[in-house]
């Protein structure tokens, strides 16, 4: 029995995660904090997204205003990142108040989130309202608690579990809990999609509320002694702190981290502007049945585990991460020229082709800029302000992009089926193409940036004899 434990524990996925002072199950309690903002995720972008739509009849626009307010917030990640990091409390938490106020935020936000909704919805619940705005008064408040606990809690939950990891295992750590954010996401949209099948108000009311008590009980299992007490003296709590702002000037100095952060940024916003546009394109443009659109989803999961694997061969081997990012840029170009081509070609082949160069592209960019992050010198700046600024750069740029990808495909199709671009440009696919186009252009652009990075001399996070296993996946 002994050795088969110890046959089996080795085989685990995220095995190469654990250590002395964060063993496997602590770990893997610990990650329920990504499983609840997994699932408000799914809430905002997806369920309650349709909800308001299509049941409640509002606005698009109005609609995607609201879903966009948690992205405001994004990039005072940083900034909550470092507050924990320099948080003086008597018994020495430093995470656990930020995680525990965020858990507090996003249960807030999520438990009045469907009231405010069918006040939003005052026509469909056929209830009057003399107060003028003020279903979207209290909308907009929900959206922001929620994506305010939201960004909180993951700040803080991630930099707790890079204090108690080891320089070894910490990279493989965090990415250990991005995945947990894919599988909170999983599994949420499958429970939710499934109780909200006949929409009800009452239906509404319940299942919200319900996510608001899980977020609630997942993150108190998730931050329950996860910390260690340690008891700081009135002196030590009234000493002075480093400010933000020479937090971030050490953080940000010779210029590494501020171009880091530059290239998470651009190069998110290329990979991630086609986001809402492929399967349209493929079924509008392209012809193709909703079945075999589907089927896109596995075309880029597909090249995204390619990534992975060649990502681990060549970190294993100390590749420069700068250099391998520039190698997932490089099949991000590809990816979408195969896109563009798909069209006059008329072959879904090519097409399927570019959406898994897009996945095998965005991860070994994505595994690059996770493990040049990781491996930066702190200084007076903590990991919660490394983590909240790198965050808070993917997190504004998905928004963004997401955004104007969608925005700017239907302002230049209207543009271009008026006949305002001419005879030529007088087609559905010219919206596309330009987005696409767009794509192409910030991916050279991020290049640009990411070329003085490929000099700086960059450790390998594992000192060059680390593994490389399942538990580095980033999201």
């Amino acid at each position: 029995m002994s050795v088969l434990k110890r046959i089996s524990i080795r085989y685990l996925p995220f095995a190469d995660a654990a250590s002395d002072d964060l063993p496997l199950g602590q770990l893997l309690r610990l990650s329920l904090f990504q499983v609840s903002v997994g699932m408000a995720t799914v809430m905002l972008l997806g369920t309650l997204n349709r909800v308001m739509i299509v049941e409640l009849q509002v606005s698009a626009f109005l609609v995607a205003a609201m879903v966009a307010l948690p992205v405001l917030i994004a990039p005072f990640r940083a900034l909550l990142g470092f507050k924990s990091d320099t948080y003086k409390s008597a018994i020495g938490w430093k995470r656990i108040p930020y995680l525990w106020f965020g858990t507090l935020w996003q249960f807030g936000g999520l438990a009045i989130m469907p009231a405010a909704l069918l006040v939003l919805g005052g026509d469909v619940t056929q209830v009057r309202y003399d107060i003028p705005f003020a279903g979207e008064a209290l909308a907009a408040l929900a959206f922001l608690m929620t994506g305010l606990g939201m960004h909180m809690t993951q700040t803080a939950g991630l930099a707790l579990a890079a204090d108690r990891a080891t320089d070894e295992t910490r990279p493989r750590v965090v990415a250990l809990l991005y995945v947990m954010l894919l599988v909170g996401m999983a599994v949420s949209s499958l429970v939710i999609g499934y109780l909200l099948k006949e929409f009800t108000a009452l239906e509404l009311i319940g299942v919200v509320q319900g996510a608001a008590l899980v977020t609630l009980v997942l993150n108190v299992i998730a931050l329950w002694k996860q910390e260690r007490v340690r008891p700081m003296s009135r002196a030590e709590r009234e000493a002075a702190s480093p400010s933000f702002r020479d937090a971030w000037a050490d953080y940000a100095t010779g210029g590494t981290a501020g171009r880091l952060l530059v290239v998470v940024f651009l190069g998110t916003m290329a990979f991630n502007m086609q986001d809402v546009l492929l399967e349209p394109y493929g079924g509008e443009i392209l012809g193709l049945s909703v079945s075999a659109t589907t089927l896109l989803t596995a075309s880029w999961a597909g090249g995204a585990l390619l990534g992975f694997a060649l990502a681990a061969k060549w970190l294993a081997q100390g590749i420069n991460p700068y250099r391998m990012g520039a190698r997932g840029i490089l099949a991000g170009l590809a990816a979408f020229s195969a896109v563009i081509f798909a069209n006059p070609m008329g072959s879904p082949e090519v097409f399927f082709i570019g959406a898994c160069l897009i996945g095998f592209g965005g991860g070994l960019f994505a595994v690059a800029t996770l493990t040049a992050a990781m491996t930066m010198p702190a200084g007076v700046a903590g990991r919660g302000l490394a983590l909240g600024a790198w965050g808070a750069a993917q997190a504004t740029a998905a928004g963004l992009s997401t955004a104007i990808g969608g925005g700017l495909r239907d302002v230049v199709n209207t543009a271009a089926t008026q006949g305002h671009l001419g005879v030529a440009l007088d087609d559905p696919s010219t919206g596309y193409s330009v987005v696409y186009h767009l794509e192409i252009f910030l991916l050279f652009v991020t290049l640009v940036a990411l070329g003085p990075l490929v000099r700086t001399a960059t450790t390998n996070r594992n000192g060059g004899t680390g593994k490389f296993g399942l538990a580095d996946l980033p999201t």
